[in-house]
């Protein structure tokens, strides 16, 4: 399995705009793409300018067809101009089973 954490900061005043966008892309993604496994969103409760995504692929090629999709490529449309820095980090998912 592929893992993407994205951390992202959202300018402030312009983070229920994003959560919208945000909730409603990951609701997309794992109902329109089969090769997304999980999606979660995350807000930290005191900053709430600071969200955290954890995602689960079954491949590193599913990831790069997540970013193909047009709900994806309309969410970034949307989502990019309202934030303020976005950190994309990859792993491969190790179990102990």
């Amino acid at each position: 399995m592929f893992v993407i954490t994205v951390n992202f900061e959202v300018q402030r005043g312009q983070e229920a705009a994003f959560m919208q966008l945000m909730l409603d892309n990951a609701r997309q993604s794992l109902a329109l793409e089969p090769g997304c496994k999980q999606f979660d969103v995350a807000e930290d409760p005191d900053e709430k300018h600071k969200i955290f995504l954890y995602e689960v692929y079954d491949d590193e090629a599913a990831f790069e067809a997540h970013k193909t999709y047009p709900h994806y490529l309309e969410f970034c449309q949307h989502a990019d101009p309202l934030t303020t820095s976005k950190v994309v980090n990859k792993f491969h998912l190790r179990t102990t089973a």
